[in-house]
């Protein structure tokens, strides 16, 4: 059974067809896959001006679904934010999204840092997408680039942070990021592997290795992804590895609320 599925969205993709994008179907593919709940975000937000309107649609979507928990966008760059923080804790949220590079901010930028910070007094993860889609499969009409580890490594080094959950990152964004980090600063920094490589190439492998399973949760990128993916690749770890304790979100919540208390 894996506890937590981190990388789960709704909705649909401006640039392609997805398939299953609904709540119901994501409930089921849950439970046929053995993950016990999913933090799940409404995938149209990212690309609004305004992911406010969200918050009605996400909420409603996923209340009715015990396996469900919201994961709202959340624009930082953008009046009233702080409701919406507050609007997550009410909804029961683990955590809130953030996409800096599609709202033009650049790595330090100090909204990025008052949301961090809101985060944390509220007890909630801070999620950071690096991509939706790698370069290869992109649309033309896909104009913005990825987050860069820069960003990560700005958020990392508040003072006090929330947990920051790194999606859809490879094997050279996580040691350009973990890397650069100190060992204090990389505590608060996780990532789930939906875009690293297992066989051939064993990416995995080598992160688990260098890094630790600690820093390592689970996250697929549902609908653009399938759930099988992430899977497949831990059981194709090496024997030295198959039972490495990856870093479950329930971990990540309690810390972010017991840091919240302090």
């Amino acid at each position: 059974m894996i506890p937590v599925d981190v990388n789960l969205a709704i909705g649909a993709y401006p640039f392609r067809h997805v398939p299953h994008p609904d709540p119901d179907v994501l409930a089921r593919v849950l439970a046929r896959e053995g993950i016990a709940r999913g933090w799940v975000a409404y995938l149209p937000a990212a690309f609004w001006r305004d992911p406010s309107p969200e918050r009605e649609i996400l909420y409603a979507a996923v209340g009715e679904y015990p396996t469900l928990d919201p994961v709202p966008t959340i624009r930082c760059d953008w009046p009233g934010w702080e409701r919406r923080v507050a609007e997550a804790v009410d909804h029961g949220a683990p955590a809130v999204r953030a996409y800096p590079q599609l709202w033009g901010l650049g790595a330090g930028d100090a909204s990025l840092a008052r949301l961090a910070a809101g985060c944390a007094e509220a007890g909630l993860a801070l999620v950071l997408p690096v991509r939706f889609e790698d370069l290869r499969q992109r649309s033309a009409l896909d104009v913005a680039g990825d987050l860069s580890p820069a960003h990560v490594r700005a958020l990392a080094r508040l003072r006090g942070g929330p947990p920051l959950v790194v999606l859809g990152a490879g094997r050279e964004f996580i040691e350009e990021t973990a890397w650069a980090l100190t060992e204090p600063e990389r505590d608060g920094v996780f990532f789930d592997f939906s875009s690293v490589w297992g066989p051939p190439e064993d990416h995995l492998a080598t992160l688990l290795r260098t890094l630790g399973g600690e820093r390592f949760v689970f996250g697929s990128g549902w609908p653009l992804r399938l759930t099988q993916a992430p899977a497949a690749n831990l059981a194709l770890l090496p024997r030295a590895l198959r039972d490495v304790a990856l870093t479950g979100g329930d971990a990540i919540v309690a810390r972010a609320r017991n840091a919240a208390r302090r």
